[in-house]
């Protein structure tokens, strides 16, 4: 049976859920990083002097990096690689600048892209590209009639947004109660079938 596994930009690429930012009224309690103290804006790779003939890059503090391998490919892109050497970040002035966590003691890394890698489609892309396709989305949407209103009932309606016990046989108890609780409701809203 070939299968439909989304990725987490199908939502972004499906012109169907252009709109749902509107039913976002209020932010979810459990997935809400705002707040976040970010008060240095830190150096974007842009900062740095990338000499893509010479295939040399200069960080801000003005401190040669040295490049790591001929040419990388991250996520199907080429891409040349440069990182600090410990003697110039550890002491560095603007290291707060540079790293998420100046406390540890590993030096700043960045990679410019030079453009795709020639390479085979990888199996995301493959599925990617049939979840795209009319048909991938005629069968993906049925999966809207089936499966996500449970969820959407269970963590709306009856308030499982959360496990409140811990433990494997505990946790299974409490999804099988409300999944119990799930199917009696639809029982005695539509009865039972003759």
């Amino acid at each position: 049976m070939p299968a439909l596994i989304a990725d987490s930009d199908l939502r972004r690429r499906d012109e169907r859920f252009a709109t749902q930012a509107l039913h976002h009224t209020t932010p979810d309690p459990l997935h809400n990083k705002a707040g976040a103290d970010d008060t240095l804006a830190r150096f974007v790779p842009g900062d740095f002097q990338y000499d893509p003939v010479a295939r040399t890059c200069v960080c801000p503090a003005g401190k040669s990096l040295y490049r790591k391998g001929q040419s990388l490919v991250i996520r199907g892109f080429v891409s040349e690689v440069f990182r600090g050497a410990k003697r110039d970040c550890l002491p560095c002035v603007l290291r707060a600048r540079c790293l998420r966590d100046p406390t540890q003691a590993t030096p700043r890394q960045v990679a410019f892209f030079r453009g795709r890698a020639a390479a085979p489609p990888t199996h995301t892309a493959q599925m990617k590209d049939r979840m795209d396709a009319p048909t991938g989305r005629a069968l993906y949407g049925q999966r809207f009639a089936i499966v996500e209103p449970v969820f959407a009932n269970l963590r709306a309606n009856k308030r499982l947004d959360r496990f409140t016990l811990r433990g494997r046989r505990k946790v299974e108890g409490q999804w099988t109660l409300f999944c119990l609780v799930h199917n009696i409701e639809k029982l005695a809203h539509y009865g039972v079938a003759a």
